[in-house]
């Protein structure tokens, strides 16, 4: 090869460099480990100059194009991919794109949508889609960074090269920008960019004219189009739902139908079911109007085939082909036509009455999806419901017959509610006997003493214990055995559920029993014919029905002190009477003076339980006082429970305190140490230990106090306790309990609560 011809060589391979040098930039930012502007491209052109040298043409631009917006020195110190990280400008842009290759247009607008991303530069356009355009569309040029046009095309496009109203040229295609979004304005103009007014993108020749030409075609024959499969392709699967009801009872053995209508929105047919409540004694059918489009005003009659149509064919034609059928004539002004009216949606509404083929159905309620359907297409946003459950039937009384007197009532009741008597589980008693059934300290059971009442005198002095358990409602009667008394004494009656007197014994009614609330003191009960008058409680009962005040309303203090207050006119006679019993002032009354003094003033309304209630509120009790030997005792058994023994070191640190030497200490202090050495006794006890051993002066000689207190040297005999005692059977009660709760009642505080007056 000679010399001319290598320079040629070389200035074509230049020339190929220079055509493909603005596509460098689109085709190398896509290779996996190369960027865009880098200085060693490793492709160099080789020529020879004189005498033989061989001399390198590097290839690519020298300078490395900045990518950040801001010149060095300025704007913010993050680098660029964290300062614009999320930031995208978007612009609106329009191409004339020529169309060479038909006549009826020479160009046409394409519009797309230019990104700009300010953390690297790259540019991103997409032509959004169009429907039945014919174009391929989409993603018009990937996301990399685009060349500024020949001459600079070393350089790239940077966000100062962009505006509104101007051109953008990539890879030779011009794109005219005319708006952009909110954002991209702000952004451009924070920069420093002046931007100028928004422009408008233009028509479409060719899809104007498209438009124009399909507005003003016109069928050639006068034909009507059923679009049958827009609605079916929209609709399909979209379903009304209305719940109905049809009023039948003016008919023979006619009732109120609940029915539900289904509206297909893809055809306008209507199908209805029939909801059938349980026992109805109609056959099941699987739907009450099969589907298919309900007239308005039906039944219309019977119609000859043809009749009803959508079309109606005057007659038909062919051309030279007899056996083949070429046309149809059809009839322009549908003189012959049948007219029939469907129902559709709009007729359907809430409270609406629709013809169903002659039967009055009446609209009630719809669902969710039918309310959202007609609040949407029609603005209806009324929706009350109407109530749509029949009437219930009128109830009829199940009559059982009598007792028969075989086994128990209940058991003769399920043999007439069934044919094979099945034994079925009270839950109610059940739950009831477990939640009071006895546990620990709570018996569950009201004991009372009772006396009989006869007219022999043999009996007079007969005394009971009543038991009342609450757990199922039972009853047990005891006789305490007493000597010489001529009566066996012991079980009286079994525990078993007692009726009420004055019943029938052969009813169809379940008999009466003897409640709780029918037991308080004073009252008198009828047990299988033979007369109790109950004259004490013990104090589990009386708590138990003060606890209960609701159901047990003799045992309302405020019910009984109600009584008390309607005679307030003889207020002032009454506190002269306990002012002139209290010679003394002691504020305090025995209990038969109290009890005399509100039975006179009640004259007998008030009976014995009130009265007790009273006098458990308002009574003195008596305090014991036990003796030290009693107390130490109790602080040995302590103690010993233990193994306490750091005494010593307790006298050793009141030595410490008693720098005079007394020997003796204030008894607060000792009973506050005594409470910081966590002596295992409360309060109460330390207290009544201190007081024992004070003098006068309230000092404590805290030797002899400690060392009384030391079980290993100075013991005590142990505390014997008394046992209960023990019942021989769970229907005793041994021991009447005594019938004064308390000895002495403050009549004081019961003047004031009751009338408001004090005793002067």
């Amino acid at each position: 090869m000679t010399c001319a011809d290598h320079q040629g060589a070389v200035q074509n391979m230049v020339g190929i460099g220079e055509v493909l040098r603005p596509l460098a930039g689109y085709l190398g930012a896509g290779v996996m480990g190369m960027e865009v502007g880098e200085d060693k491209y490793k492709r160099v052109l080789v020529s020879e100059a004189q005498h033989g040298r061989r001399e390198m043409l590097p290839y690519g631009p020298k300078k490395k194009p900045n990518h950040s917006a801001y010149p060095s020195g300025a704007g913010s110190t993050l680098p660029s991919w964290v300062a614009f990280d999320k930031h995208v400008l978007a612009f609106d842009a329009y191409e004339e794109a020529e169309m060479d290759d038909k006549r009826q247009e020479d160009y046409r607008i394409r519009r797309y949508k230019i990104y700009f991303y300010p953390e690297d530069d790259t540019i991103e356009v997409i032509e959004p889609f169009v429907e039945n355009s014919g174009l391929p569309q989409g993603t018009f040029i990937r996301r990399h960074r685009i060349p500024l046009p020949p001459p600079n095309v070393e350089k790239f496009y940077t966000v100062f090269d962009f505006n509104i109203n101007i051109d953008v040229v990539f890879y030779a295609r011009t794109f005219k920008i005319y708006d952009c979004n909110p954002f991209t304005k702000n952004f451009l103009r924070k920069i420093g960019v002046r931007l100028n007014p928004p422009g408008k993108c233009p028509d479409d020749p060719y899809t104007k004219m498209r438009r124009e030409i399909l507005d003003y075609v016109q069928p050639l024959r006068p034909y009507e189009y059923f679009d049958t499969l827009k609605d079916f392709l929209e609709y399909d699967g979209k379903v009304l739902r209305f719940y109905c009801m049809w009023d039948d009872s003016g008919s023979v053995f006619g009732d109120y139908r609940q029915l539900i209508l289904h509206y297909f929105l893809s055809d306008g047919t209507i199908e209805i079911k029939e909801l059938l409540p349980h026992n109805s004694g109609r056959d099941p059918m699987s739907f009450f109007l099969l589907r298919g489009k309900l007239p308005k005003y039906g039944p219309p009659g019977v119609h000859q085939p043809g009749d009803v149509t959508d079309r109606i064919v005057l007659n038909v034609y062919n051309g030279y082909n007899v056996s083949r059928v070429h046309g149809y004539l059809l009839d322009k002004f549908k003189v012959a036509k049948l007219e029939q009216e469907f129902y559709k949606d709009t007729d359907l509404r809430i409270g609406a009455t629709i013809n169903v083929w002659g039967r009055k159905v009446l609209l009630c309620d719809c669902d969710e999806f039918t309310k959202t359907y007609y609040r949407t297409k029609y603005g209806i946003q009324d929706f009350n419901s109407i109530p749509c459950k029949p009437p219930s039937p009128p109830k009829i009384e199940r009559k059982f017959p009598p007792y028969t007197g075989f086994g128990s009532e209940e058991d003769s009741l399920r043999s007439c509610i069934g044919l094979v008597p099945v034994v079925r589980p009270n839950v109610e008693a059940f739950k009831k006997c477990i939640e009071k059934d006895s546990f620990g300290n709570e018996s569950n059971t009201l004991r009372f003493f009772a006396k009989m009442i006869k007219h022999q005198c043999a009996n007079v002095d007969r005394l009971f214990v009543i038991s009342y358990f609450l757990g199922n409602n039972t009853m047990s009667v005891f006789e305490p055995i007493e000597r010489n008394s001529g009566y066996t004494g012991g079980l009286f009656l079994k525990r078993i559920r007692v009726k009420r007197p004055g019943q029938e014994v052969f009813k169809s009614e379940l008999s009466e029993y003897i409640q709780p609330e029918e037991l308080y003191i004073g009252a008198t009960i009828n047990v299988n014919g033979y007369l109790f008058m109950l004259l004490n409680a013990d104090e589990y009962t009386l708590k138990f029905m003060e606890e209960n005040s609701d159901k047990f309303p003799y045992s309302n203090l405020e019910c009984a002190l109600q009584k008390l207050k309607a005679e307030k006119s003889k207020s002032r006679e009454i506190k002269q009477v306990f002012r002139a019993i209290d010679c003394n002032l002691t504020k305090m009354v025995d209990y038969n003076t109290f009890r005399n003094i509100l039975m006179d003033i009640t004259v007998g309304r008030l009976t014995e339980q009130e009265f007790i209630t009273i006098v458990r509120h308002y009574g003195v009790p008596e305090k014991p006082c036990p003796n030290g030997t009693t107390l130490l005792s109790v602080a040995h058994e302590q103690f010993r429970k233990i193994f306490f023994e750091d005494f010593d070191k307790l006298i050793n640190y009141c030595q410490y305190v008693d720098q005079e030497n007394k020997e003796k200490l204030p008894n607060k202090f000792i009973e506050r140490l005594c409470k910081s050495a966590r002596l295992p006794l409360n309060n109460e006890l330390i207290h009544s230990l201190v007081s024992k051993f004070e003098d006068s002066e309230e000092q404590v000689d805290y030797k002899t106090f400690f060392n009384a207190l030391n079980w290993r040297i100075n013991p005590v005999p142990e505390l014997i306790q008394e046992s209960p005692l023990k019942e021989k059977c769970e229907d005793e009660w041994l021991g009447m309990p005594s019938p004064i709760p308390f000895k002495w009642v403050n009549y004081f505080q019961f003047l004031e609560d009751v009338y408001g007056l004090e005793v002067e």
